[in-house]
């Protein structure tokens, strides 16, 4: 099942019902950091948390999954198609654009991410799976497992996404990184 694509359907249906986290978390009796770990794809909901927020939203849990199975052979997604995902902006200024969200059932998630000059994550932090980025333009800091490593236009990396890390541009420019998340992303 795709993460981003579940999490981008709860936090969507949330934010139409015009409920706040909070809301929900009164509702649901879960905890408002889960909820926003769930809408941020950090963390894979169990199907009893589901059932709970599904309740809280007035959604059957057939509808939310409904689709999310669906694995189209090939999937364009056009530049002007491109679906940004907004994610923790109390911890971060970095702007992801989606890349494949045609293909709801995928193993990989793609992004074009744009890291404004100054800007970027605040704190490292793992997740599940493994992480591939290329700096497309630009450069920016890595930081992995406490290593500051420099980056700049061409240079790659692929790791272990279950040790903390993080990126941010110290530069007077904005960065532009190509990020590939294969497993369970951020």
């Amino acid at each position: 099942m795709n993460l981003v694509e579940l999490a981008s359907r709860i936090k969507a249906t949330r934010m139409a019902k015009g409920y706040t986290l909070d809301r929900v978390a009164e509702i649901s009796g879960l905890g408002k950091g889960l909820l926003s770990k769930v809408e941020n794809f950090r963390v894979t909901p169990s199907l009893p948390t589901l059932a709970k927020l599904c309740e809280a939203l007035g959604m059957s849990l057939s509808e939310l999954f409904e689709g999310l199975d669906e694995k189209p052979k090939l999937s364009i997604t056009r530049v002007a198609e491109r679906k940004e995902i907004e994610r923790d902006r109390d911890q971060s200024d970095i702007n992801y654009h989606a890349l494949a969200h045609g293909r709801p059932d995928r193993n990989m998630d793609p992004f074009v991410l744009d890291i404004p000059a100054g800007g970027g994550r605040r704190e490292a932090m793992p997740h599940e799976g493994e992480e591939f980025l290329i700096v497309l333009k630009g450069g920016v800091s890595f930081e992995y497992n406490g290593e500051v490593h420099q980056l700049k236009e061409g240079d790659s990396a692929y790791f272990d996404a279950e040790v903390d890390h993080r990126v941010f541009n110290p530069g007077a420019k904005e960065a532009k990184l190509l990020c590939v998340f294969l497993g369970r992303p951020m």
